[in-house]
């Protein structure tokens, strides 16, 4: 998607092959738990159903996955609440930044990630200022081969939005609230394992960064929010294509 983060998504891709995966494991814990505050019933409530897949598609097991559930009051195991948070941020090249983290200290993860920010040519913006160049949708990727174009018509009647064809790839964007319902209608077509669904912050002002040195800078940044304990997503509004 042009103008969206190259690196969103990469926190969990590189925790994964981190031999460390307790880390990962925690991190992914701390995501289900906050998403079991809107109930813990994964068939109506949709950002904990994408969670658990998450979870699943890195091999959590099973009992971590239903202790984490089991929180609904948003406590860990030593009672200490966890909220998630978004932090809006400026970045090199007049980028665009929307960082969601998870944290049980709002105060301290601020206080970290702006000087972090500032540490590499970047700084806190205030709430909302960047927040509403981000469009909030449901996301679906599967393999073209199982694409036609009856799924497609179908889909559409399902809530698709917007059906776009990248990288051998088909990717459905929909409202977050039809998300489950056009997985589902999917899943009922197409084998559910090639079947890629997650919430997305989708650029509507995505600028074109052709500069080596900026896309030096951007780089060295999201390398350490990727890093930072608390951050889960990242996303930019910078186009490295």
């Amino acid at each position: 998607m042009s103008g969206h983060s190259k690196w969103s998504k990469v926190k969990y891709q590189k925790a994964i092959k981190d031999p460390k995966r307790a880390k990962a494991f925690a991190k992914l814990t701390a995501l289900i738990t906050v998403a079991a505050k809107d109930g813990g019933n994964i068939d109506s409530n949709s950002k904990l159903k994408m969670a658990v897949d998450k979870a699943k598609e890195f091999g959590m097991p099973k009992e971590n996955i239903e202790r984490a559930i089991s929180r609904v009051s948003g406590e860990l195991d030593d009672g200490k609440k966890i909220d998630e948070i978004f932090c809006e941020a400026y970045g090199p090249g007049g980028s665009a930044l929307l960082i969601q983290a998870i944290t049980d200290n709002k105060n301290r993860t601020l206080a970290e990630l702006r000087h972090l920010l500032q540490e590499h040519g970047a700084k806190m913006a205030d709430t909302g200022s960047v927040r509403w160049m981000f469009k909030e949708s449901g996301k679906i990727i599967l393999p073209k081969k199982f694409w036609n174009d009856d799924i497609s018509l179908e889909a559409i009647e399902n809530g698709a939005e917007e059906i776009k064809e990248e990288d051998e790839k088909i990717i459905i964007y929909t409202n977050p609230q039809n998300l489950s319902s056009i997985k589902n209608f999917l899943e009922k077509k197409i084998d559910q394992d090639v079947i890629k669904a997650e919430f997305d912050f989708i650029s509507q002002q995505p600028i074109k960064i052709t500069d080596t040195g900026i896309r030096a800078k951007l780089d060295h940044l999201f390398d350490a929010l990727d890093e930072h304990d608390d951050v889960e997503e990242i996303y930019c509004n910078a186009d490295l294509k």
